[in-house]
């Protein structure tokens, strides 16, 4: 059993080792942050909320049962009643559906509760767990598209409340 919940100022800890942790884990599939993420986490996290209580964006951690945090999916640019859907799924949750499980949730937020009409979402041609996690969420590939100078798809889901 995970939980999905708005990312909140209490999470920074647990959020910032889970960033540090899988840093290179992530790398490999996803431009590395850099430096300056770790070292400005502080203000980083702050503006991130500041930016979710203007409603700009939604950003949700994904909390194991033990309560670790193991993932993060967010939408970001709110507006017009969409938005893109971005997540990543630590190592050690990787491949037991766990990434699917919290797209979903976020999915039936985004409809019920921030009251978007639909999600867009991309990723690489090199990222064929990512492109199956859309495919399993409802997302429909709409396009080719340059992601970080690399060849990706551009997906788009229609969401209903």
């Amino acid at each position: 059993m995970l939980t999905v919940e708005p990312l909140r100022a209490q999470h920074a800890a647990a959020l910032l080792a889970f960033e540090r942790e899988n840093r290179t884990y992530f790398a490999r599939s996803v431009p590395d942050r850099g430096d300056a993420y770790f070292t400005g986490f502080a203000d980083r996290h702050r503006a991130l909320l500041a930016e979710q209580e203007a409603g700009l964006c939604h950003f949700h951690v994904v909390l194991a049962e033990s309560g670790d945090l193991v993932g993060r999916v967010n939408l970001v640019d709110v507006t017009d009643g969409t938005a893109e859907l971005g997540y990543r799924i630590g190592e050690r949750a990787a491949g037991r559906g766990v990434a699917t499980a919290a797209v979903e949730a976020v999915c039936r937020l985004a409809a019920d509760d921030y009251r978007l009409a639909s999600l867009t979402a991309v990723t690489t041609l090199d990222n064929p767990a990512s492109q199956a996690v859309l495919a399993r969420t409802g997302f429909a590939v709409t396009g080719e598209i340059q992601v970080d100078r690399r060849p990706g798809l551009r997906y788009e889901r229609r969401l209903v409340s």
